[in-house]
């Protein structure tokens, strides 16, 4: 799918507290699906799971111990989630989420533009760059608007954000088709 058919819209979230994981993913799907509390369902159950497998002795008790006691691995107490927080939540869309520096991926390190979504990662923000309708745009939740890229700047770009030590992810699938956007949501 080249984009969302939202009336030839595109979707933008703006910066709200340390939630841009929940803008980044709502970015990629261009539309309002996930809010805070479904990020933080999806690292709860990531961390029981994770508690589960522990607790079943598949990890040495001594590497275990401090896993164990702490808080969460998938979301931080200022609301930074995990890469397997945003994995979930695409996967309900049957969205893949795959590393750009994995083997796979490869096509996509040539000519990115051969993808349609990529997930950006950098200590405690997060944003996307998404084709829409065949323009790409970085969605980064800290900007006013989404900024247009060039199919040339894409690459460009990209690889400016692998050299500041950027973690770069590719988003593959069967994007949503249909965005639930209310005529109030518009705005966004």
């Amino acid at each position: 799918m080249e984009g969302a058919s939202n009336g030839g819209m595109l979707y933008h979230e703006v910066q709200e507290s340390k939630l841009c994981a929940v803008h980044c993913v709502n970015t990629v799907l261009q539309g309002p699906f996930f809010s805070e509390f479904d990020l933080a369902a999806l690292a709860s159950d990531l961390d029981r799971s994770e508690r589960q497998v522990m607790l079943e002795g598949r990890v040495p008790a001594a590497s275990s111990g401090d896993f164990l006691t702490e808080e969460s691995h998938n979301v931080s107490l200022d609301g930074d989630f995990s890469i397997q927080v945003l994995q979930k939540a695409l996967e309900v869309w049957d969205l893949q989420v795959i590393p750009l520096n994995c083997p796979i991926a490869e096509p996509a390190q040539i000519d990115p533009e051969l993808e349609n979504a990529f997930i950006c990662h950098l200590h405690d923000h997060w944003f996307c760059i998404r084709k829409v309708n065949g323009e790409w745009y970085n969605f980064d939740s800290l900007y006013a608007a989404p900024e247009h890229l060039s199919k040339f700047y894409l690459s460009a770009y990209l690889d400016s954000l692998k050299g500041f030590g950027w973690s770069i992810f590719i988003v593959r699938g069967n994007f949503p088709k249909e965005c639930p956007i209310s005529s109030s949501d518009s705005s966004n």
